[in-house]
């Protein structure tokens, strides 16, 4: 979900946002001074995973910069990343990874924040299993969102670690509404999942092991890209951009319940599922957003291993120089 392919599904989604009394009071002409940004997701804005978005919206923090923005879904993070490129949005939501492969295929665009120091896929197992790593997976099936997909390249990622390589295993592309879903009624051995996913599942009764991915294969979590134009001709749009969502990554970490109430208002269609939200909330803090030494920050070292793999693997013809691959600028 949630990136080179995280979701398969395209949907324009419209968020009815709450309104709060400095809304109210304002003036046509305050308004009117608001600049119209469209900001590209590469899945449903309604999905958890996009709760800094949704949160940073409904408290205002886009307005705070002097933005009126308005989200728009693309086919996965790749997509993100094409039309950010062409200059069709001026910024978009993917995960660290993905310049990487778009690089590589002349799409000039960079991350320029990253959202958590963790990994966005966690591989999940049954409590009571004997899967207790990655060395453990050798002929067990596993449920994956796509096999053009970042989670799958982390869980390939991860096999490698112990010497290991897909043919090892028997990996089940299911989609975002199956993955969690086989794993669930018990047709599938473990998961490559993203929070939402885990969520999900717990919700559903059944307890659960969660192997940190980032233990094993240096992937990365979510993250905010921007076109080598844009970032040139307008820094200080990105850096309004980028200030505002991580305030709103930074209430779901300062506050899970609170920031559950926040999102809870923004999407509404959330309403009478606030503790399977918040549980959510939990697991992004603790498996990716982590206690980053500074929110937002790409580590040039880590995007540079992942690369590596990426050429070895062949998901990549070719590298990118790392510096084009990232910009901290805008998280300082």
């Amino acid at each position: 979900m949630l990136h080179a392919s995280v979701s398969r599904i395209a949907l324009s989604c419209w968020l009815a946002m709450g309104l709060g009394m400095s809304t109210i009071i304002s003036t046509p002409a305050q308004a009117a001074d608001l600049e119209k940004v469209t900001y590209l997701l590469p899945s449903l804005p309604s999905l958890p995973a996009f709760a800094p978005w949704m949160i940073a919206k409904q408290k205002g923090y886009f307005k705070d910069e002097g933005l009126e923005v308005e989200f728009q879904s693309a086919q996965g993070g790749v997509e993100v990343a094409k039309q950010v490129g062409l200059g069709n949005a001026p910024i978009g939501g993917a995960i660290g990874d993905t310049p990487i492969i778009v690089r590589a295929n002349d799409i000039p665009v960079k991350a320029v924040a990253v959202l958590g120091e963790g990994s966005l896929m966690q591989l999940v197992t049954n409590e009571d299993s004997p899967l207790k790593e990655p060395k453990d997976l050798k002929g067990k099936t596993i449920s994956v969102m796509a096999y053009q997909d970042t989670t799958f390249y982390s869980l390939l990622g991860m096999l490698a670690s112990a010497g290991l390589t897909k043919n090892d295993v028997q990996a089940q592309a299911a989609g975002p509404a199956n993955v969690w879903k086989l794993f669930l009624s018990g047709d599938v051995d473990a998961m490559a999942a993203v929070p939402d996913w885990i969520g999900l599942v717990q919700a559903g009764g059944k307890k659960v092991n969660i192997i940190p991915s980032g233990k094993y294969f240096p992937s990365m979590a979510q993250a905010i890209i921007a076109s080598d134009k844009m970032i040139q001709e307008k820094p200080e749009l990105i850096k309004k951009l980028v200030t505002a969502t991580l305030k709103g990554m930074k209430d779901i970490m300062d506050d899970p319940e609170k920031a559950t109430a926040d999102y809870v208002a923004a999407v509404p269609e959330h309403k009478g599922k606030e503790a399977t939200i918040t549980s959510i909330f939990k697991l992004y803090n603790e498996y990716v957003y982590g206690k980053p030494a500074q929110l937002g920050a790409m580590d040039a070292e880590r995007l540079a291993k992942v690369q590596k793999f990426y050429l070895d693997q062949q998901i990549i013809r070719k590298e990118s120089k790392v510096e084009d691959l990232y910009s901290n600028e805008f998280v300082k």
